[in-house]
């Protein structure tokens, strides 16, 4: 089948019954959650027979519910295209509720995170981080924002955290080439997943170090090369990805690092309130002035 499931969904949409536009909807909202239910479980969730999911997959052409779901997981492997994304978009919300709509999906995006991350992996991330002698960070393209957010902070508490930025791959060695098994190394990476992540993350894992990756599934593909594997919701919105769920993942893997150091906390920060007051760092607020 030449065609992706997501193409072949919008082409029949319009022309479908009632049920089987319930299981397309579902499918664009929520593909992460469909690629791995089974056609009883999609059905019951949509609120149709399983008979019903068995027909709209023959519908779009496929031979059985099994080979959709093949192609439904194949689809989330691969992402989408920016264009995809823009058109999906365009068939899940107008001009006229994109603030609600945006809002609500991150809302509900920060619930699953919730409930999907391992507490686990996140107590191991902690220890990992706490104890390690060198902790690298990187992040690319979009994800490098939130992880430039975490090596900022980690940096006030830690004296030896290594944000990872570069443009070659060549760099991205230069930078990383000492890493050993006393070191760690955060990696993060939603869709579309960068290799010099990927690159990166193998390295490190292949030196001994203790990875901790921040990713969206366990099919992500620096997932394997975790040590502690912390997942985070990033469903696309249009052509932008939803850092909502990831940053508020980091948040709290920087609040439980400096619970397990307060005492070294308090004394940075009250050597850092010096030197702000001291160098006039911050500009006050009206309030503050009156």
């Amino acid at each position: 089948m030449e065609k992706d499931l997501f193409t072949l969904i919008n082409e029949k949409l319009s022309g479908l019954s009632k049920g089987h536009k319930l299981i397309a909807n579902y499918i664009l909202s929520h593909y992460d959650k469909a690629a791995f239910m089974t056609a009883q479980k999609l059905g019951k969730t949509v609120g149709v027979s399983e008979s019903t999911v068995v027909r709209f997959a023959s519908e779009l052409g496929y031979d059985g519910y099994p080979a959709l779901q093949k192609g439904l997981q194949e689809l989330m492997r691969n992402k989408l295209t920016t264009v995809q994304r823009i058109e999906v978009t365009s068939d899940l919300m107008s001009s006229d509720n994109v603030l609600e709509r945006v809002l609500n999906l991150d809302i509900d995006k920060i619930r699953r995170t919730l409930e999907e991350t391992s507490k686990e992996d996140f107590n191991n991330a902690v220890d990992t981080i706490v104890s390690c002698n060198t902790l690298y960070i990187m992040g690319t393209r979009s994800a490098a924002s939130i992880a430039s957010f975490l090596a900022y902070y980690l940096g006030l508490i830690f004296p030896h955290v290594k944000l990872v930025q570069s443009t070659t791959t060549s760099e991205l060695f230069e930078k990383i080439m000492r890493i050993d098994e006393k070191d760690a190394m955060i990696g993060i990476s939603f869709p579309r997943y960068s290799k010099q992540t990927v690159k990166a993350l193998k390295y490190a894992k292949s030196n001994g170090a203790n990875v901790i990756a921040i990713t969206d599934s366990k099919a992500s593909p620096i997932a394997k090369y975790a040590d502690s594997l912390l997942l985070a919701r990033s469903d696309m919105a249009s052509f932008v990805d939803s850092l909502v769920a990831p940053l508020s993942l980091i948040n709290a893997l920087i609040v439980a690092v400096s619970i397990r150091n307060i005492d070294r906390v308090s004394q940075t920060f009250e050597r850092l309130e010096k030197v702000w007051a001291e160098y006039d760092v911050y500009a006050k607020s009206e309030e503050d002035t009156q």
